[in-house]
């Protein structure tokens, strides 16, 4: 370049086209920020959608023994709350609510009402069911928390007593023995099912919630009574054997 071009300058084109890069760039840059922010509001929508999973019919990995320890809202009241305000405030001063189940550290109480709406804002749509909807974003997201509600609801459960040689009552004992099953009745109280079991000692019970429920077994004559706990999963039949503590039936 000559010293007389080099006092010149850029050209207009030259200008035009450095601007034009430019605004590619910006274009590009601004474009692939909006992606990676909606991403991230999609992930922070699905975790706290499984938070809220969690809160309402428990954490499955929440284990002890083998055991799941944990059902949520649905575990403790028996029914599926109304709405996500039933999850921090007990909507009719049920005696078995145990909340509140979602907690948000950011607010001083725990219960901000942030958490029920997704990352763009928008309310979270739920009215008691078993789906949970997030229409903040481009795509809807959905979090079912079962196949239907049934599986939650309207469980089966078999009891089997025996005495303490594994022998059932027959026909003979079996009104000598009540099975009973304690549960959460969705209504803020506690239903005693009684039922005097079949000559093979088998008693059963059902539409019973998910959960971590109490069996007694009562021996009529003496009034003895043997406490058990047995959990209830997710649209699955739950079966115990329970044997007395004295030979009751075999000699006899």
């Amino acid at each position: 370049m000559t010293e007389e071009q080099s006092q010149n300058g850029y050209t207009l084109i030259e200008l035009i086209l450095v601007l034009v890069i430019i605004g590619i760039i910006t274009t590009v840059g601004l474009n692939s920020l909006t992606e990676v922010n909606q991403t991230n509001r999609f992930e922070e929508t699905r975790f706290e959608m499984d938070r809220l999973a969690a809160a309402i019919v428990g954490d499955p990995s929440l284990v002890s023994g083998g055991v799941r320890t944990d059902f949520g809202y649905v575990g403790d009241v028996g029914s599926l709350p109304l709405n996500l305000n039933a999850l921090t405030t007990n909507p009719g001063g049920y005696a078995t609510w145990s909340g509140p189940y979602y907690g948000d550290e950011f607010s001083t109480d725990g219960s901000s009402a942030s958490f029920k709406l997704d990352a763009w804002g928008r309310a979270y749509t739920y009215s008691g069911g078993t789906t949970i909807t997030s229409t903040g974003g481009a795509t809807t997201l959905t979090r079912n928390l079962a196949i239907n509600t049934d599986d939650l609801l309207n469980n089966n459960v078999t009891v089997v007593v025996y005495d303490l040689d594994h022998t059932p009552p027959g026909a003979t004992y079996r009104d000598s023995v009540r099975v009973v099953l304690s549960y959460p009745n969705g209504g803020g109280s506690v239903t005693n099912s009684s039922v005097t079991p079949r000559s093979d000692g088998s008693a059963f019970f059902d539409s019973i919630p998910i959960g971590i429920h109490l069996v007694r077994i009562v021996y009529v004559p003496t009034a003895d009574t043997l406490q058990r706990k047995i959990v209830v999963n997710v649209g699955q039949d739950s079966y115990a054997e329970i044997s007395l503590a004295d030979t009751l039936w075999s000699g006899n």
